[in-house]
């Protein structure tokens, strides 16, 4: 039992994945967390059900018309949980002084306000919206260390190195290079085409590309998985979460997707962070830390792993892998770039209006016009974003 005050936890994306693992942990814990705020995109129907299992003081609703609805069905059940709208609304929430824990998980920069409000509030950030670090993580490693917030990665390689690097659990330490670490051995699935032929990428449809063989996500991330973009980020967020070089990471192909990643020293002992792949762990993880709190997984039998396999990534068959070291190079101006010109994509491949080689292909187009661009500020990254996303549009085919 997680001996401690009970915390409310406001978790941003509940509709989504992680948000469903979240609830499922917290669900676990009734003496530990209960359940303040939850938020969602468009889904009044799911978020009209889990506010009637859990009763929220408040469910934010981004899109203004399914605010609406969701209104009009909690009114009808005589619901007290109050219905907000809007992206402000979301940083009120973040911010809210009855709130101990955010659970970060809405997918893409749209959830970047959000986290900043919570850092800058002091929350304790469990972060799954790894497109905050990518486009702002300088911004948001500052507000973090400067307010006393604490920030807990949840993707599963993060809170995996997280784990094996007890530097990084000192909240002023964040961000900040450790001597004793070599290396990051950061691991991949190598999603579902780690083994189709080349020369078929172009005949990839859109119910393959988000058929993970191993994890169950929502589309954009299962895209972002199979063209190994979803690395890419990984790559950068790990250089701004613990203080490396991009040459100090190392993507290695790990298909049983057992090891979630590895810390390598100086002493040349490597740490690894074995589990199964289910999402509770970190999520249960980030919510007890210091302590350890049951997850509601199953045990892992090691003695039913028959292998292990390690391997590196084909350049070839995953580009923007290397488009993505790159964008960590100039960690000021091509990832915030690289993470819009990818949103555009991915959402013109899931609408059939691209290819899936053309993902990729665009991204580095529009990355080496707006290589030149400047940034000073964090209302200078925002504006990169949405210039980078007029950008990309511009090299898509008009809509029918």
């Amino acid at each position: 039992m997680y001996k401690s005050e009970k915390k409310s936890v406001c978790i941003l994306g509940a509709t989504g994945s992680i948000g469903e693992s979240s609830l499922s942990v917290i669900s676990k814990h009734p003496d530990a967390f209960s359940v303040y705020a939850l938020s969602a995109n468009e889904n009044a129907d799911k978020m009209f059900a889990l506010c009637k299992q859990y009763k929220p003081e408040f469910a934010v609703m981004a899109d203004a018309d399914a605010a609406a609805v969701l209104q009009d069905l909690l009114t009808h059940a005589m619901s007290g949980t109050q219905v907000l709208a809007g992206s402000g609304a979301l940083d009120q929430i973040a911010a809210h002084d009855d709130v101990d824990i955010i659970i970060a998980a809405i997918v893409g920069a749209a959830g970047l306000s959000s986290t900043m409000a919570a850092a800058t509030a002091g929350k304790k950030i469990l972060l799954a919206n790894k497109e905050s670090l990518v486009i702002a993580g300088q911004y948001l490693l500052e507000a973090v260390r400067n307010n006393n917030a604490e920030l807990i990665p949840l993707d599963s390689e993060h809170n995996a190195i997280f784990q094996c690097h007890p530097v990084a659990h000192q909240a002023r330490r964040l961000g900040q290079a450790d001597a004793s670490v070599r290396k990051i051995l950061l691991t991949a699935s190598g999603g579902p085409f780690l083994h189709r032929p080349l020369d078929t990428f172009d005949t990839i449809t859109v119910d393959q590309a988000c058929a993970h063989p191993r994890w169950s996500m929502g589309r954009k991330i299962s895209v972002d998985s199979a063209t190994m973009m979803n690395k890419g980020l990984e790559l950068i967020e790990a250089c701004l979460l613990f203080g490396v070089a991009p040459e100090q990471v190392q993507v290695v192909i790990h298909p049983q997707s057992i090891v979630h990643s590895m810390v390598e020293y100086i002493d040349g002992s490597i740490l690894a962070q074995l589990g199964s792949t289910d999402m509770r762990i970190p999520i249960s993880y980030g919510l007890g830390f210091p302590q350890r709190i049951s997850s509601g997984t199953q045990a892992m039998d090691i003695f039913k792993i028959a292998q292990l396999d390690f391997m590196p990534p084909c350049s070839d068959r995953f580009p923007a892998l290397e488009l993505a070291r790159l964008a960590a190079s100039d960690a000021k101006v091509l990832p915030t770039v690289m993470n819009a010109a990818n949103e555009v994509c991915v959402d013109a491949f899931l609408h059939k209006r691209i290819n899936f080689l053309q993902v990729a292909q665009i991204v580095k187009t529009v990355m080496q016009e707006m290589r030149s661009a400047s940034v000073a500020s964090l209302h200078d990254i925002l504006d990169l974003d949405a210039d980078a996303r007029v950008a990309t549009s511009k090299h898509l085919p008009a809509n029918i």
